[in-house]
């Protein structure tokens, strides 16, 4: 068996945190109504000066740092997002110049929206697999502030900017991820028009739909990633699923019949950072000590495209 292990993270929220009493002075919204539905009480958002780029140089940063490792030591850089600042060249691509990567590293952007993340490190997995350089990096970043449309009141609450960053490790005797991923095409329930459409690229989201989509996923995913592991939930340490809306977790929780303590989030202070949420709520679990060194955590997220992704992983 072979596969990858996490051996550090690293995260980067915006300096400015919006709250839903910020909002009520800009939509017809209020504190009650945005907690009640969504679980979220404020977000941060990028300000002059700011970028995804930014946050992502941050957050990869950060992660190397704390793994010890030197940027001529990675073999993948991969930067889950839907927000890049430009289109070409890809984040990814940027983030090899800004770290000093070895040019030979591979480098690209991949789009699975809010699952993008889980995508990004199976995708890691595979590709560490044939590389001479056995790290990897993934990030997980957004800037969706900026394609967020404020005269909509039920989802201009909901989103928030920020990155998250991992470095992993492939092993030959480490365990696989036991990935699970999947995809529904659907154009209609979740999404943003293209540059050349003529429309505006905002986020367009039926919430009834893409709730019904989450809490059928979700716990289905989670299921599957373990009995592929050959395990059960309850010997699963911790859950790091997307942050998307607190009534689809509890939803989640309640069907996969989970212990609460083991699925902590963050929806609260962050909101919904689409490809960011998974790893920025990984940082924070492995940061504070909710996440050591041996345990195992089941990443999953939910999203656009419309798109799933699970993955067990382990903390070196």
């Amino acid at each position: 068996m072979s596969g990858i292990k996490l051996i550090s993270t690293g995260s980067a929220l915006p300096a400015q945190e919006v709250t839903n009493f910020d909002l009520e002075k800009k939509v017809d919204t209020s504190d009650e109504w945005i907690v009640t539905r969504t679980g979220i009480k404020s977000r941060h958002y990028c300000g002059e000066g700011e970028s995804h780029l930014g946050l992502c140089l941050a957050a990869a940063r950060q992660a190397l740092e704390r793994a010890g490792i030197e940027p001529g030591q990675i073999g993948v850089c991969l930067v889950a997002t839907l927000t890049q600042d430009t289109m070409t060249p890809s984040a990814a691509c940027v983030l090899q110049k800004e770290l000093g990567l070895a040019e030979d590293t591979v480098c690209f952007d991949l789009n699975a929206a809010c699952a993008g993340f889980v995508y990004g490190l199976h995708t890691a997995e595979c590709l560490l697999a044939a590389s001479e350089r056995k790290y990897g990096l993934v990030i997980g970043g957004e800037v969706l502030s900026r394609i967020t449309d404020f005269t909509d009141r039920s989802t201009c609450v909901l989103f928030g900017d920020g990155a998250g960053a991992a470095i992993v490790r492939w092993g030959e005797d480490y365990p696989s991820l036991s990935a699970v991923m999947g995809s529904r095409g659907n154009s209609g329930v979740l999404y943003i028009p293209g540059v050349n459409t003529g429309d505006p690229s905002y986020i367009h989201m039926d919430g009834k739909e893409v709730f019904r989509f989450a809490v059928e996923v979700l716990p289905r995913c989670a299921k599957e990633v373990a009995a592929k592991a050959g395990i059960s939930l309850d010997e699963v340490d911790r859950f790091a699923f997307h942050q998307a809306n607190q009534r689809i977790l509890d939803h989640a929780i309640k069907k996969l019949k989970l212990d609460p303590a083991k699925c902590t989030g963050n929806i609260a202070h962050t909101g919904n950072t689409s490809a960011a949420s998974v790893p920025i709520l990984l940082d924070q679990l492995v940061s504070s000590g909710q996440l050591r060194s041996g345990q195992k955590v089941l990443c999953a997220g939910f999203g656009g495209g419309l798109t799933w992704a699970g993955a067990l992983l382990q903390l070196a």
